[in-house]
C-alpha cells in the first residue's frame, strides 16, 4: 500500500523507518507541505500522511481522490484543518492519532513558564555577552500561585499533575470536568471566573467553532493585570492581535507560545535568510516577556515513536477492514 508522508522532517523519517512497519505499507516521504500545488504528488498512492499544516480543505481531497487516495492517515490529534465534509462525500476515510505523549506537549508548557518567570531567556543572552548583571531578572515563587487551566483532557490533565507538584492551587474550564483533575483539589469555574483569579493561564484545548478565538480583547480584559499566558494547543485559540495590545498596556505580563495563528507558512523551515513578512509575528517577537517556539512541544523521541507507531497502525487496521481512530464527518 503505496503511503505518502507530506511535510516529512528528518524526524520523521527516522521514527517512521524505526518503527515496525506493517507488511504491505511501502512508505515514500515528501518534505514539502501538501497544498493544491502539491497534490499532485501524492498520484496513485492510496494513503496520504497529512501533519498539522498540510492543507486538507475540499480542493486539495478532490485533486486527492482524483489521484487514487482513500485514506488520509493524520499523524496528530486534533483534525481542525480537515474539510470532514468534502472527505466523506469523496469516500476519503480519515484517521487521527488521538493521544501520543501528553508528558511532551505538558511539560514544554512548563518550561515556557520557568522560562518566562526566571528570564531564562534574557540571561543567557546577557552572559553570553558578558553581561552578568541580574537587574530585570527577578522572577517569583510557582508555590502556591493560582494556574488556570483551559481545557483538562490527557494534555491539560498531565500539566495539572505537573503543576500541582510545584504546589500551585489549580483552576479550570471544561465541559467535561475530569476525575483526575478534581482529585487534584481543582476547582472547575467558568471562563471568566478562572481568568480573574489566575496568575497562570494555560490552554490545551481543541480548537473548533466554539473555542476559536477563546482568548480575545474581552477574555484578556479579565485578567488579572500582569498575567501569564500559554499556549501549547492551536495557534486559533487566540486573537494574536490582541495580543499586542495587552502586551503593550501590561494587562498581559508574560506570553508563551508554541504555536500560532499564522504559521503554516512559517514553522518547520529554516528562513533565517529571509526578510519575516508576518508583521503581527514580527511585533511580539520584540517584547523581552514573551517566548515563541516553533511547534516543538509533540517534539520529544517517546513523542515521535508513539506517532509513527500508531498511524502505521492506523493505515494497517483500516486496510484490514478493521478501522481504528477514525475520524467521523
Amino acid at each position: 500500500m503505496r503511503t505518502l508522508v507530506f511535510s516529512s522532517q528528518t524526524y520523521d523519517r527516522d521514527s517512521f523507518l524505526a518503527a515496525a512497519c506493517p507488511t504491505g505499507i511501502e512508505l515514500h516521504f515528501q518534505a514539502a507541505r501538501l497544498s493544491l500545488d502539491t497534490a499532485a504528488l501524492a498520484d496513485k498512492h492510496e494513503v496520504v500522511c497529512a501533519f498539522i499544516n498540510d492543507d486538507l480543505s475540499a480542493p486539495v481531497l478532490e485533486r486527492l481522490a482524483a489521484g487514487g487516495t482513500r485514506l488520509i492517515a493524520l499523524r496528530s490529534a486534533g483534525y481542525n484543518h480537515v474539510d470532514l465534509g468534502a472527505a466523506k462525500r469523496l469516500g476519503l476515510a480519515v484517521v487521527r492519532v488521538p493521544a501520543y505523549s501528553p508528558h511532551a506537549v505538558a511539560e514544554h508548557a512548563v518550561a515556557l513558564i520557568l522560562a518566562l518567570n526566571r528570564r531564562l531567556h534574557r540571561a543567557y543572552n546577557r552572559t553570553r555577552e558578558g553581561d552578568f548583571s541580574l537587574h530585570g531578572l527577578t522572577g517569583f515563587d510557582l508555590v502556591g500561585k493560582t494556574v488556570g487551566i483551559v481545557g483538562t483532557g490527557q494534555i491539560g490533565a498531565t500539566f495539572a499533575k505537573i503543576m500541582h507538584g510545584f504546589g500551585c492551587e489549580l483552576l479550570a474550564y471544561d465541559p467535561f470536568p475530569n476525575p483526575d483533575v478534581l482529585a487534584l483539589g481543582a476547582r472547575y469555574l467558568s471562563l471568566p471566573e478562572l481568568l480573574a483569579q489566575s496568575r497562570i493561564i494555560s490552554l490545551h484545548c481543541p480548537l473548533n467553532e466554539q473555542s476559536k478565538h477563546l482568548i480575545n480583547r474581552d477574555s484578556l480584559a479579565h485578567m488579572q493585570a500582569g498575567a501569564m499566558l500559554i499556549n501549547t494547543g492551536r495557534g486559533g485559540l487566540v486573537d494574536t492581535p490582541a495580543l499586542i495590545d495587552a502586551l503593550k498596556d501590561g494587562q498581559l505580563g508574560y506570553l508563551g507560545l508554541d504555536v500560532y495563528e499564522e504559521e503554516a507558512q512559517l514553522f518547520f523551515e529554516d528562513r533565517s535568510d529571509l526578510p519575516l513578512q508576518d508583521d503581527v509575528l514580527a511585533r511580539l517577537l520584540t517584547f523581552p516577556n514573551v517566548i515563541i517556539t516553533a511547534h516543538q512541544a509533540f517534539l520529544t523521541r517517546e513523542a515521535l515513536g508513539a506517532i509513527a507507531a500508531t498511524t502505521l497502525h492506523n493505515i494497517a487496521t483500516w486496510a484490514a477492514g478493521t478501522p481504528q481512530n477514525q475520524v467521523e464527518g
